[in-house]
Protein backbone atom coordinates (compact mmCIF):
# COMPACT_ATOMS: atom_id res chain seq x y z
CA UNK A 1 0.00 0.00 0.00
CA UNK A 2 1.34 3.64 -0.74
CA UNK A 3 -0.61 7.23 -0.04
CA UNK A 4 -0.82 10.51 -1.31
CA UNK A 5 -2.71 13.42 -0.18
CA UNK A 6 -5.90 14.86 -1.91
CA UNK A 7 -7.50 17.91 -0.43
CA UNK A 8 -5.95 17.59 3.11
CA UNK A 9 -7.14 13.61 3.19
CA UNK A 10 -5.06 10.72 2.75
CA UNK A 11 -5.94 7.97 0.24
CA UNK A 12 -4.62 4.82 -0.33
CA UNK A 13 -3.64 2.94 -3.59
CA UNK A 14 -1.74 0.02 -5.02
CA UNK A 15 0.34 0.60 -8.25
CA UNK A 16 1.32 -2.20 -10.33
CA UNK A 17 4.52 -1.46 -12.73
CA UNK A 18 3.92 -1.92 -16.54
CA UNK A 19 4.41 -0.28 -19.71
CA UNK A 20 2.65 2.92 -21.72
CA UNK A 21 -0.05 5.37 -19.86
CA UNK A 22 -1.07 4.12 -16.47
CA UNK A 23 -5.06 2.95 -16.12
CA UNK A 24 -7.18 3.94 -13.29
CA UNK A 25 -9.04 1.83 -11.18
CA UNK A 26 -12.52 3.41 -8.96
CA UNK A 27 -14.41 0.72 -6.98
CA UNK A 28 -17.86 1.23 -6.18
CA UNK A 29 -19.61 2.66 -2.59
CA UNK A 30 -19.24 0.33 0.05
CA UNK A 31 -16.19 -1.43 -1.95
CA UNK A 32 -12.80 -1.06 -1.49
CA UNK A 33 -9.33 -1.10 -4.11
CA UNK A 34 -8.58 -4.65 -2.41
CA UNK A 35 -12.36 -6.68 -2.65
CA UNK A 36 -13.65 -4.41 -6.37
CA UNK A 37 -10.19 -5.21 -8.03
CA UNK A 38 -7.49 -7.33 -6.79
CA UNK A 39 -9.74 -10.33 -4.95
CA UNK A 40 -11.46 -10.37 -8.31
CA UNK A 41 -8.44 -11.25 -10.46
CA UNK A 42 -7.98 -7.77 -11.90
CA UNK A 43 -4.78 -7.19 -10.37
CA UNK A 44 -3.53 -10.55 -11.77
CA UNK A 45 -5.44 -9.56 -15.13
CA UNK A 46 -3.05 -6.09 -15.71
CA UNK A 47 -0.14 -7.79 -14.54
CA UNK A 48 -0.16 -10.40 -17.42
CA UNK A 49 -0.57 -7.81 -19.91
CA UNK A 50 2.05 -5.77 -18.08
CA UNK A 51 0.24 -2.77 -18.28
CA UNK A 52 0.56 0.06 -15.85
CA UNK A 53 -2.05 -0.23 -13.38
CA UNK A 54 -3.27 2.04 -10.13
CA UNK A 55 -6.19 1.31 -7.81
CA UNK A 56 -7.44 3.78 -5.21
CA UNK A 57 -9.45 3.27 -2.19
CA UNK A 58 -11.92 6.41 -2.43
CA UNK A 59 -12.40 8.76 0.72
CA UNK A 60 -14.67 7.10 3.13
CA UNK A 61 -13.25 3.52 1.94
CA UNK A 62 -10.66 0.89 2.69
CA UNK A 63 -7.64 2.70 3.80
CA UNK A 64 -8.37 6.14 3.17
CA UNK A 65 -9.39 8.40 4.80
CA UNK A 66 -13.05 9.23 5.94
CA UNK A 67 -14.50 12.11 6.97
CA UNK A 68 -18.36 12.02 8.18
CA UNK A 69 -19.63 15.19 7.03
CA UNK A 70 -21.68 15.20 3.71
CA UNK A 71 -19.92 18.36 2.31
CA UNK A 72 -16.70 16.22 2.06
CA UNK A 73 -18.12 13.66 -0.60
CA UNK A 74 -18.74 16.25 -3.54
CA UNK A 75 -18.84 14.63 -6.76
CA UNK A 76 -16.38 17.05 -7.91
CA UNK A 77 -14.12 16.79 -4.86
CA UNK A 78 -13.97 13.00 -5.00
CA UNK A 79 -13.27 13.60 -9.01
CA UNK A 80 -10.54 15.93 -7.87
CA UNK A 81 -8.70 12.92 -5.99
CA UNK A 82 -8.21 10.64 -9.26
CA UNK A 83 -6.80 13.51 -10.53
CA UNK A 84 -4.63 14.41 -7.74
CA UNK A 85 -3.58 10.06 -8.27
CA UNK A 86 -2.23 11.19 -11.59
CA UNK A 87 -0.55 13.98 -10.54
CA UNK A 88 1.01 11.94 -7.43
CA UNK A 89 1.93 8.92 -10.53
CA UNK A 90 3.77 11.61 -12.11
CA UNK A 91 1.57 10.63 -15.55
CA UNK A 92 0.04 13.37 -17.45
CA UNK A 93 -2.42 10.93 -18.84
CA UNK A 94 -4.19 8.07 -18.18
CA UNK A 95 -7.45 5.62 -18.92
CA UNK A 96 -10.20 5.30 -16.23
CA UNK A 97 -12.04 2.06 -15.57
CA UNK A 98 -14.82 2.55 -13.05
CA UNK A 99 -17.29 1.15 -11.43
CA UNK A 100 -20.93 2.23 -10.22
CA UNK A 101 -20.18 4.74 -7.74
CA UNK A 102 -16.19 4.54 -9.25
CA UNK A 103 -17.74 5.21 -12.77
CA UNK A 104 -20.00 8.42 -11.79
CA UNK A 105 -16.58 9.87 -10.57
CA UNK A 106 -14.84 8.90 -14.02
CA UNK A 107 -17.42 10.79 -15.71
CA UNK A 108 -16.93 13.80 -13.08
CA UNK A 109 -12.96 13.27 -13.55
CA UNK A 110 -13.11 13.16 -17.49
CA UNK A 111 -15.43 16.19 -17.40
CA UNK A 112 -13.42 17.81 -15.07
CA UNK A 113 -10.17 17.11 -16.61
CA UNK A 114 -10.46 15.65 -20.50
CA UNK A 115 -7.37 16.06 -21.54
CA UNK A 116 -6.10 14.22 -18.82
CA UNK A 117 -8.14 10.97 -19.82
CA UNK A 118 -8.02 9.77 -23.33
CA UNK A 119 -10.09 6.57 -22.69
CA UNK A 120 -13.01 6.18 -20.30
CA UNK A 121 -14.76 2.58 -18.88
CA UNK A 122 -18.02 2.88 -17.52
CA UNK A 123 -19.18 -0.21 -15.63
CA UNK A 124 -21.92 -1.17 -13.39
CA UNK A 125 -24.10 2.10 -15.03
CA UNK A 126 -26.95 2.63 -17.73
CA UNK A 127 -29.66 4.52 -18.20
CA UNK A 128 -31.02 4.65 -14.68
CA UNK A 129 -27.89 6.82 -14.59
CA UNK A 130 -30.47 9.97 -15.14
CA UNK A 131 -33.08 9.01 -12.70
CA UNK A 132 -33.99 10.95 -9.49
CA UNK A 133 -32.82 9.99 -6.61
CA UNK A 134 -35.37 8.35 -4.47
CA UNK A 135 -36.68 10.98 -1.59
CA UNK A 136 -35.25 10.86 1.79
CA UNK A 137 -31.74 8.86 2.36
CA UNK A 138 -32.80 5.02 2.53
CA UNK A 139 -28.85 3.93 1.91
CA UNK A 140 -27.57 6.56 4.09
CA UNK A 141 -30.34 4.66 7.23
CA UNK A 142 -29.37 1.10 6.00
CA UNK A 143 -25.88 2.12 7.09
CA UNK A 144 -27.02 3.89 10.47
CA UNK A 145 -28.99 1.09 11.12
CA UNK A 146 -28.61 -0.53 14.77
CA UNK A 147 -29.21 -4.37 13.25
CA UNK A 148 -28.77 -4.87 10.03
CA UNK A 149 -31.82 -7.82 9.64
CA UNK A 150 -34.27 -4.82 10.36
CA UNK A 151 -33.27 -3.04 6.83
CA UNK A 152 -36.75 -4.22 5.04
CA UNK A 153 -35.22 -3.10 1.39
CA UNK A 154 -33.04 -6.70 -0.03
CA UNK A 155 -30.62 -4.28 -1.58
CA UNK A 156 -29.79 -1.89 1.17
CA UNK A 157 -30.03 -4.88 3.35
CA UNK A 158 -27.18 -6.44 1.02
CA UNK A 159 -25.19 -3.29 0.56
CA UNK A 160 -25.37 -2.86 4.70
CA UNK A 161 -24.17 -6.99 5.07
CA UNK A 162 -21.57 -6.08 2.40
CA UNK A 163 -19.65 -3.15 4.44
CA UNK A 164 -19.72 -4.68 7.30
CA UNK A 165 -18.21 -7.60 5.40
CA UNK A 166 -15.57 -5.43 4.53
CA UNK A 167 -14.99 -3.60 8.00
CA UNK A 168 -15.69 -0.43 6.25
CA UNK A 169 -16.92 2.85 8.30
CA UNK A 170 -20.88 2.87 8.56
CA UNK A 171 -20.65 6.76 9.36
CA UNK A 172 -18.73 7.63 6.36
CA UNK A 173 -20.63 5.83 3.56
CA UNK A 174 -23.69 7.49 5.47
CA UNK A 175 -22.59 10.56 5.22
CA UNK A 176 -21.68 10.10 1.57
CA UNK A 177 -25.02 8.90 0.81
CA UNK A 178 -26.42 12.00 2.64
CA UNK A 179 -24.34 14.26 0.21
CA UNK A 180 -26.78 15.98 -2.19
CA UNK A 181 -26.32 17.96 -5.13
CA UNK A 182 -27.20 18.32 -9.13
CA UNK A 183 -27.52 14.80 -10.51
CA UNK A 184 -25.53 14.01 -13.73
CA UNK A 185 -27.88 14.65 -16.80
CA UNK A 186 -27.60 13.70 -19.83
CA UNK A 187 -26.60 17.11 -21.56
CA UNK A 188 -23.52 16.96 -18.87
CA UNK A 189 -22.37 13.22 -20.04
CA UNK A 190 -22.77 14.01 -23.89
CA UNK A 191 -20.05 16.37 -22.58
CA UNK A 192 -17.28 13.62 -23.20
CA UNK A 193 -15.59 13.68 -25.95
CA UNK A 194 -12.86 11.18 -25.61
CA UNK A 195 -13.71 7.20 -26.53
CA UNK A 196 -16.08 5.71 -23.90
CA UNK A 197 -17.43 2.16 -23.24
CA UNK A 198 -20.47 1.70 -21.00
CA UNK A 199 -20.76 -1.79 -19.39
CA UNK A 200 -23.12 -3.77 -17.16
CA UNK A 201 -24.99 -6.88 -16.51
CA UNK A 202 -27.96 -8.14 -18.33
CA UNK A 203 -29.65 -8.23 -15.19
CA UNK A 204 -28.36 -5.35 -13.38
CA UNK A 205 -31.90 -3.65 -12.32
CA UNK A 206 -29.48 -0.69 -10.46
CA UNK A 207 -27.76 0.38 -14.07
CA UNK A 208 -30.42 -0.61 -16.36
CA UNK A 209 -29.50 -0.85 -20.05
CA UNK A 210 -26.16 0.40 -20.70
CA UNK A 211 -26.72 1.34 -24.52
CA UNK A 212 -29.28 4.27 -22.77
CA UNK A 213 -26.25 5.40 -21.59
CA UNK A 214 -23.98 5.11 -24.43
CA UNK A 215 -26.67 6.71 -26.77
CA UNK A 216 -25.76 10.28 -24.89
CA UNK A 217 -22.29 9.86 -25.74
CA UNK A 218 -21.01 10.45 -29.17
CA UNK A 219 -19.22 7.21 -30.53
CA UNK A 220 -19.47 5.47 -27.55
CA UNK A 221 -19.99 1.53 -27.44
CA UNK A 222 -22.00 -0.07 -25.21
CA UNK A 223 -21.79 -4.32 -23.65
CA UNK A 224 -24.18 -6.26 -21.84
CA UNK A 225 -22.76 -9.16 -19.58
CA UNK A 226 -25.56 -11.93 -20.20
CA UNK A 227 -27.27 -13.29 -17.27
CA UNK A 228 -24.83 -10.69 -14.69
CA UNK A 229 -26.12 -8.45 -11.76
CA UNK A 230 -25.09 -5.72 -10.68
CA UNK A 231 -22.10 -7.89 -7.98
CA UNK A 232 -21.62 -11.07 -10.46
CA UNK A 233 -20.17 -8.79 -13.58
CA UNK A 234 -17.38 -7.45 -11.71
CA UNK A 235 -15.14 -10.44 -12.38
CA UNK A 236 -16.62 -11.90 -14.93
CA UNK A 237 -14.03 -12.97 -18.01
CA UNK A 238 -16.13 -10.99 -20.77
CA UNK A 239 -15.89 -8.14 -18.45
CA UNK A 240 -12.23 -8.10 -18.05
CA UNK A 241 -11.93 -9.27 -22.14
CA UNK A 242 -14.43 -5.90 -23.47
CA UNK A 243 -11.97 -3.46 -21.29
CA UNK A 244 -8.49 -4.90 -22.46
CA UNK A 245 -9.79 -5.13 -25.92
CA UNK A 246 -11.44 -1.54 -25.50
CA UNK A 247 -7.44 -0.07 -23.67
CA UNK A 248 -5.80 -2.00 -26.72
CA UNK A 249 -7.90 -0.41 -29.51
CA UNK A 250 -9.22 -3.89 -30.10
CA UNK A 251 -12.72 -2.76 -29.57
CA UNK A 252 -13.75 0.37 -31.75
Amino acid sequence: MALFESQGISLAFDEIAGDGRPVILIHGFASNRTENWRRLGWYGAFERKRMRMAALDLRGHGESGKPHSPKAYARGAMAGDVVALLDHLGAERADLVGYSLGARIAIAAALQAPERFPLVVLGGVGGRLFEAAPSGTPMAEAMEAADPDSIGDPLLRSFRRFADEQGEDRLALAALARHREQPLTREMVSGLSMPVLVVAGGRDALAGDPQALADVIRGARAIVLPGCDHFSAIPHALFKAAVFDFLDGVLE
